[in-house]
């Protein structure tokens, strides 16, 4: 329990009470805003169309070479803007709106790309009065800027993928000074109009101050919000903008009848389902995806936003029904969405696709993938909040090898520091930490430890007296540091937009500093919204000030981001760049997969939350952040045996696998449940463990690639538009789909079974019992409490390791299986990746990147990248063939220059062919022959 002193403000213990006894209470909705109490939103929010009030001025064009330049004003007001535009490396427009001359310097996203966009040629293929043409690729993509009113008109050959503006929402508040709002009379020409303009900011309370509870903002800087709608001409549903605890293809939300869906990094615990409420992070990226064509755009703004979905099946608006009847036209309006930002300037890029893969990867090309993890952290974690002292973590770690059960890393929470005090240890419950972790590396495992981003105002704490000296802390708005509440009870936050406050913070890695660690512990990064017991909305005041002079309101989405990258610097140099960093957090932006993995924050033992897991994982999975888990059994609540055994077995088959619970839950280790339980949770864990091979080459290919692990049924049948909202299943890449039971009770589950373009199936095969399933359409599955729907996808091969043991790092030398399973013309291929699990010596050309294919009989392994070379000990064990014709009498097996042959032995296993003991090395090539 948090530990309440004598000194602490009523106020203080009552918000700390709050979070520890959640039984007593829910999400509070009242403690968050509505747009309806978001003045920006309020004002700028528009659902039905109209004709837009910018518009381009021609004579301005201005053609450079990897971009063209325009003026746009504002039909009423006469305020101008610039319009910048330009064709990025891959198939992607970037264009950006900014105020010709503004009063102040608008904030404009750093450090959220993995690197400056490579630009490339554009052309202006012409220009008239109505409308200027651009395109580059050689032509492939154009660009289309109709001249008044504004639209931006994305091409992909001849197919229209993205409409900007083509509503007319678009809105962009230019910053103004207070006593100017409301024009003089003999104001020169324009001032009718200007008036207009300001009139509704005039008459909004909350547009130069606003109040919200007990909470003030004083808005220094006056309105200054934008918007603008995007339109999918190709698309039938659109998803992405997580994170929200909704469906994976999002809702229709315009016309007034729900919010818009909110993007506001927030804590808040145990969050409702089904809403867009907003959670603990914000990726604004969003697609489109129909039949024809997938687009995406990514709206690269920090402020508090707003989406407003427009669903092309669902409330079509009197105005465009209106159009289609004039026009003979019974076709929907596309499905589009409206952005709405506080502040900050419109910086958008537009991904062209066509596919589904290639629009994810357009966009991990812009904010860059997750580095390969070392292997025990795909591997299974153990964590609550929190392990008592040294011996419960000795117990609980021994307790996993009487039970069987393999586990990598035990996890402790805010408890071992000394008075939650971040870099330091409780040293009356960890008197050995050092000794503690080495028992556990030791045994092949390892510990992950907290640190939070709220700094204890404690006189007796360095890090404090370290950030009060040197001026590292976020000030409020009147230039003094500014003071929350959080766990330890007053608290101020490091104002990690200041490189010298990251350095700084990272320096607290290393271990000169942090001598009670090790090069091995992981760290988890919570709390970084950044969480504040006492603020709005249980955030920081958005009229803080960060280094540079920006407002909190500018970058609070990103607040986190810095904070992880911060804590991945620390790491790095804590061991000299030897050994990758592992790092959990909950709050997350564009480009935060390049340092740290995801979980879905304060989630509850209950069915919704797991099935909301899937969902939830999927939308982080397309929008970068591939690296990404729930809280096994739910954080809040007690789970009874049935649900927790299911979350297990649904968590063994996602990026991120980790048990974790309240502090006031029962304690949850697998044996505590009855055994019929405890044996069920062991099969899920084996599971994982079972299949590391699978999941570590799958972790290797998305940095190589920048697809996503965990993907939609529509990622790869895009054709089929009955798998669009199917969020229930799930692939991993293209070769297994998991259809994992989410309901009690549930003795069958319907599975899906999705469709090529020509309206035929694939095949795929059973992983228990290989039974083979060649249809498209629902199938009812059979489930036990032991049964995980999970097929193998024919034309596919499966690597993986059968002799689990305590922890992946004792499995590293041990032997592979191969599960081939063919497709209709008997082929299959896959990969799979070997290095040493925890360097980064794979990117200096020691790793085996071997490519397995089965065709005409024969199976043959050989290398991808021929220069790269590691010297593994591994070997194969066993090749498991299914789907085959008939079954093979034996088979020979070549090794690499023809030096050997022998004959192997075939077996008929659960409905497959099993050759045993082929005992060819991973590090050579060869071949294996099947004999009929």
């Amino acid at each position: 329990m948090v530990a309440l002193t004598a000194n602490m403000p009523i106020l203080a213990v009552v918000l700390i009470f709050c979070y520890l006894v959640p039984e007593s209470i829910s999400v509070d909705r009242n403690n968050f805003k509505t747009c309806e109490q978001s003045s920006f939103c309020r004002r700028l929010r528009r659902s039905d169309p109209e004709v837009s009030k910018f518009e381009v001025l021609p004579e301005t064009l201005q053609t450079y070479k990897d971009h063209v330049q325009l003026d746009l004003q504002h039909s009423e007001s006469k305020h101008l803007y610039v319009l910048k535009l330009a064709s990025v490396k891959g198939g992607m427009f970037h264009f950006e709106i900014n105020e010709k001359s503004p009063l102040s310097e608008r904030y404009r996203v750093v450090d959220a790309l993995v690197k400056e966009p490579e630009y490339l040629p554009i052309k202006v293929e012409s220009s008239s009065a109505t409308a200027i043409i651009v395109s580059a690729d050689g032509g492939t993509n154009k660009a289309v800027i109709q001249i008044a009113p504004l639209k931006l008109d994305f091409y992909h050959g001849d197919k229209l993928m993205v409409s900007a503006n083509s509503k007319g929402l678009m809105r962009m508040e230019h910053l103004r000074r207070k006593e100017s709002a409301q024009p003089a009379r003999d104001e020169e020409e324009g001032a009718e109009g200007h008036e207009n303009e300001v009139q509704e900011v005039k008459e909004d309370p909350g547009a130069w101050e606003e109040n919200f509870k007990s909470h003030h903002d004083s808005k220094p800087n006056g309105p200054e919000a934008l918007a603008i709608d995007f339109s999918f001409p190709q698309s039938k549903v659109l998803f992405g903008i997580p994170e929200h605890a909704d469906s994976f293809v999002l809702k229709h939300t315009a016309g007034g009848k729900s919010d818009p869906y909110r993007l506001y990094n927030l804590d808040v615990f145990e969050y409702e389902l089904d809403n867009g409420m907003a959670l603990y992070g914000a990726v604004p990226v969003i697609y489109g995806t129909g039949p024809g064509a997938t687009a995406g755009v990514y709206w690269q703004n920090a402020a508090e936003t707003w989406v407003d979905i427009f669903a092309s099946d669902q409330e079509k608006n009197v105005m465009s029904s209106i159009i289609n009847f004039v026009s003979s036209s019974n076709q929907q309006d596309p499905p589009a969405a409206n952005f709405i930002s506080e502040s900050g300037i419109m910086d958008v890029f537009i991904l062209l696709g066509p596919s589904p893969l290639e629009t994810f990867r357009q966009y991990t090309d812009l904010t860059g993938t997750a580095p390969l993890p070392q292997l025990y952290a795909i591997a299974y974690h153990q964590c609550r909040w929190n392990y008592n002292d040294e011996q419960d973590v000795t117990t609980v770690s021994a307790k996993f090898d009487e039970h069987d059960i393999p586990m990598d890393t035990m996890w402790l929470d805010i408890e071992y520091t000394d008075g939650k005090k971040y870099f330091t240890w409780d040293h009356h419950k960890f008197p050995h930490p050092l000794e503690m972790i080495r028992n556990l590396t030791e045994r092949g495992r390892h510990l992950t430890v907290i640190i939070d981003p709220h700094i204890k105002r404690d006189g007796g704490y360095f890090f404090h007296n370290d950030c009060t000296e040197r001026g590292y802390y976020v000030k409020n708005k009147d230039g003094n540091v500014y003071e929350g509440w959080c766990w330890p009870g007053a608290a101020s936050y490091p104002d990690f937009f200041d490189p010298v406050v990251r350095k700084y913070f990272a320096d607290q890695y290393l271990l000169e500093n942090f001598k009670e660690s090790t090069v091995e512990v992981g760290i988890w990064n919570d709390m970084n919204e950044p969480s504040v017991f006492n603020g709005p909305e249980v955030t920081m005041l958005k009229d803080n000030v960060h280094h540079g002079g920006w407002e909190h309101r500018d970058v609070h989405n990103l607040y986190g981001h810095m904070h992880i990258m911060a804590s991945y610097d620390g790491l790095l140099r804590r061991n000299e760049g030897a050994l990758r960093p592992f790092i959990l957090t909950r709050s997350h932006f564009s480009g935060s997969q390049r340092f740290a993995a995801v979980w879905t924050g304060d989630n509850m033992a209950e069915w919704g939350h797991l099935q909301a897991s899937i969902k939830m994982c999927l939308s982080l999975s397309v929008s970068g952040i591939s690296f990404c888990g729930a809280d096994v059994g739910g954080f809040f609540g007690n789970p009874e045996g049935e649900l927790f055994y299911r979350w297990y077995q649904v968590g063994a088959f996602q990026p991120f696998f980790r048990s974790h619970a309240h502090i006031d839950t029962k304690r949850r280790e697998p044996w505590l449940f009855p055994e019929d339980v405890k044996l069920v949770i062991r099969d899920a864990i084996r599971k994982r463990y079972r299949l590391l091979p699978f999941w570590y080459t799958m972790f290797y290919e998305h940095e190589r690639s920048g697809l996503p692990i965990m993907r939609p049924l529509l990622a790869h049948y895009p054709s089929d538009v009955n798998a669009y909202e199917i969020d229930s299943q799930f692939l991993l890449v293209d070769k297994l789909m998991v259809a994992p039971v989410l309901k009690a009770g549930q003795s069958k589950v319907e599975v899906y079974f999705p469709s090529r373009e020509n309206g035929e199936s694939d095949i795929w095969y059973d992983v228990d019992n290989h039974r083979k399933y060649s249809s498209a359409g629902h199938e009812s599955i059979s489930v036990d409490s032991y049964k995980v729907p999970v097929f193998q996808r024919g034309g596919t091969i499966i690597p993986r390791k059968d002799r689990i043991r305590r922890a992946s790092t004792l499995m590293k030398d041990d032997p592979y299986t191969l599960v081939v399973a063919v497709d209709k013309n008997g082929y299959a291929k896959g990969t799979l990746y070997i290095d040493d699990e925890a360097s980064f010596e794979y990117r200096s050309g020691k790793y085996l990147y071997l490519e397995f294919e089965f065709k005409d009989g024969v199976l043959s392994s050989k290398k991808i990248d021929t220069t790269a070379t590691y010297p593994t000990k591994s070997w194969l064990e066993r090749v498991i063939l299914v789907g085959l014709p008939k079954a093979p009498k034996s088979a020979t097996i070549h090794l690499a220059g023809g030096a050997t042959s022998t004959e192997l032995e075939v077996n008929a296993e659960n409905g497959a062919s099993v050759v045993r003991k082929p005992g060819a090395s991973m590090l050579d090539s060869w071949s294996i022959k099947l004999n009929y």
